[in-house]
């Protein structure tokens, strides 16, 4: 942190995209310039951004802020509003839900079983979560996205089942983290039991020191892959928001991309001492 820059960011409908309240502008967070961030992804052979927020200082540490506010396809990240979607409007009954196989070849092995809602988030099963987002509709996708505050999400008839893989809808990893946020935080308009379903699909590991949740994404437009990591640490004394978002570079061996948003973000998280290395 010895070579990191300091400046002041006021949260502003410009910075970040979308619409907040008065009382949210009235804050003011510090934006750290992590130069370790960008060694990191120069090292593991990747263009893109990584953003952390430590919650009891309200610190922002990034290696790009330009970036951090460049909006992105969601991905499979979306897979968290659609599963909160699902759930508030009952077309996930609860945390044992099974999604059915139909015996049709699908793009991935682990997709091709039934499925209960952990494992078709923790899978990223997409024909799982088409058909979750097919039954939720058009206009209630859309209205709970506006309470929820998503990114610019663009949903209708056309794109129902896909808008989160491709066209226009976009999310930036700063939006990415305040989403996170107002969801741990229990701000988000959704019930307790909704709350606590999605705290238990969203846990990928939980050690000695520290609780891991989050999501990953993957989306290729124009021929360009797109990766998505984002989430939070739990420690004894402090939560820790990421949103990584990473491009190949041309020399990149896309056997590694599946690993390396994980593995960066755990480097970066580790860079500031935030997990023990």
């Amino acid at each position: 942190m010895k070579n990191s820059i300091y400046t002041l960011l006021f949260l502003s409908c410009f910075c970040l995209g979308y619409k907040i309240n008065a009382q949210e502008l009235k804050k003011n967070y510090i934006q750290i310039i992590e130069q370790e961030f960008q060694t990191i992804l120069d090292s593991a052979n990747v263009n893109g951004v990584i953003v952390l927020f430590d919650l009891n200082s309200s610190l922002y540490y990034s290696n790009n802020y330009k970036k951090a506010d460049k909006g992105h396809l969601p991905a499979s990240t979306f897979k968290i509003p659609n599963s909160i979607i699902g759930l508030e409007t009952g077309v996930i009954k609860n945390i044992d839900e099974i999604f059915k196989w139909n015996g049709e070849k699908r793009y991935l092995p682990a997709w091709e079983k039934d499925l209960n809602l952990k494992q078709a988030f923790q899978f990223s099963c997409v024909p799982c979560y088409q058909e979750v987002a097919r039954n939720i509709g058009v206009d209630a996708m859309n209205d709970y996205l506006i309470k929820l505050d998503y990114g610019i999400m663009e949903v209708n008839t056309k794109t129902l089942d896909n808008f989160w893989l491709g066209g226009n809808s976009k999310i930036s990893p700063l939006q990415q983290i305040d989403f996170l946020k107002r969801f741990y935080l229990k701000e988000l308009p959704i019930s307790e039991s909704t709350y606590q379903v999605m705290k238990d699909i969203l846990q990928i590991n939980i050690s000695d020191n520290y609780i891991l949740s989050g999501k990953t994404g993957w989306s290729i437009s124009n021929k360009i892959d797109n990766g998505w990591f984002v989430g939070f640490l739990e420690t004894n004394k402090n939560v820790y928001f990421f949103a990584t978002n990473i491009e190949p570079n041309k020399s990149f061996n896309m056997d590694l991309f599946a690993n390396i948003r994980k593995s960066i973000t755990m480097e970066a998280l580790k860079s500031l001492e935030f997990v023990k290395q």
